[in-house]
């Protein structure tokens, strides 16, 4: 009586690598990632051979040392006789104030814009058009120089407002004057106050959306929502004696003093940047738009609904799933494209870190480095909000 035998597995050989489809696609792999090390290797190993020639070494050092320069718009305190560092904290707190005011705005301008575009009134219509393909057809850097010299040329100077009543708001060839908060005694419980009442319509309003999903009931979100809002804070505001004022700006001899100062490179940089924006997000708007299917708003006028009200409630909403992809390169885009800053002398964080910092310390590469840091945690920031913010009105299927 025989006895079967099963074959013996087959003996590995080295050729096995890159003929065996069950070793091929490790092999590959492994021989990419040596190949990419040695280049990173070499790379640095030349660069530190290459600045030791120089008499230089890889050192952060410098960030302490006092940076020795002014910086003409600011959100913290700051002086010359400040470290490098403090410089470099200013020029990114630059950079992220004109970066969040210009995706605010852009997306505004985009919205309405894309809208618009599809408007039935050939005029309006045609007039979005122009500004669409005006603005994404011209370099951003053109723009900024030109907004920047129609503030500094069309609006009158400080001295022109000497026999003229000011409002709260100024504006001047140097820049825009806002009010100023002015915080008293008091004035936290009044900002407790009103993070309660936001923390409440955020409340309010997931509840009437889940309210709505189970029953069909709409909650008038926005009227309560205002109620929210202003009611618990005015009260707050008079049981307490106002203690949060408003400093307004006063013509005190050549200029202005008193409030927040917006000098004129930010309002061109700021200007500039949302309106090329917004014109590239106004196409993916429209284009959002049309990807919704005739048949939806067709239904909406049908159950009553008017024209705004069915852009709103209807067609929006599902034209989200299309128009937020695209939508997070654009704010990519603009933040990265405020580094031309420099063209109109606003010191963001390629001004300072990038700029004079570099030329005064010589350390280009810790410089870089650290700039090219910045920007990708920002980039990555933005992209997780906003794909978050995606997965949320994405398409939910029952």
């Amino acid at each position: 009586m025989s006895v079967a035998t099963s074959p013996g597995s087959p003996v590995f050989r080295i050729e096995m690598l890159w003929r065996d489809e069950r070793y091929r696609s490790g092999f590959i792999q492994a021989i990419t990632m040596i190949l990419l090390m040695l280049g990173v290797g070499w790379l640095v190993s030349n660069t530190i051979t290459n600045l030791n020639a120089l008499g230089k070494d890889f050192d952060f050092g410098f960030l302490w040392q006092p940076a020795n320069y002014d910086i003409n718009q600011r959100l913290i305190e700051y002086d010359s006789r400040d470290t490098n560092a403090r410089a470099a904290v200013v020029g990114i707190l630059n950079t992220l104030l004109v970066a969040a005011m210009g995706c605010v705005t852009a997306t505004v301008l985009g919205i309405s814009a894309g809208v618009l575009r599809l408007s039935k009134n050939w005029l309006i219509a045609k007039l979005m058009a122009v500004y669409v393909e005006a603005f994404r057809n011209v370099p951003i850097l053109i723009w900024i120089l030109l907004v920047a010299a129609l503030v500094n040329e069309s609006l009158p100077s400080p001295r022109d407002y000497r026999d003229v009543e000011t409002g709260a708001v100024v504006l001047t060839n140097r820049g825009f004057y806002v009010p100023a908060p002015v915080f008293g005694e008091g004035s936290g419980v009044v900002l407790a106050v009103l993070a309660a009442s936001i923390v409440g319509i955020v409340l309010l309003r997931a509840w009437a959306r889940r309210r709505q999903e189970a029953t069909g009931a709409q909650t008038p979100v926005l009227l309560i929502g205002l109620g929210l809002l202003v009611v618990p804070t005015a009260l707050a505001t008079l049981a307490l004696g106002q203690p949060i004022t408003f400093e307004l700006p006063e013509l005190a001899g050549f200029n202005f003093q008193g409030g927040i100062f917006m000098r004129d490179s930010l309002i061109a940089l700021w200007l500039a940047l949302s309106l090329y924006t917004g014109a590239f997000i106004a196409e993916i708007v429209r284009a959002g738009i049309l990807a919704v299917s005739h048949g939806q708003s067709e239904a909406a006028f049908a159950l009553g609904l008017r024209p705004n009200r069915a852009m709103s409630l209807v067609i929006l909403p599902q034209a989200l799933r299309v128009i937020v992809p695209p939508l997070i390169s654009q704010f990519l885009n603009l933040t990265k494209n405020s580094s031309l800053a420099i063209a109109v002398g606003y010191m963001d964080a390629t001004g300072t870190l990038g700029g004079i910092t570099l030329n005064q310390t010589g350390r280009e590469m810790e410089c870089i480095l650290l700039l090219m840091a910045f920007y990708l945690l920002v980039s990555l920031a933005i992209s997780a909000v906003m794909n978050a913010y995606n997965a949320r009105v994405s398409l939910v299927e029952r």
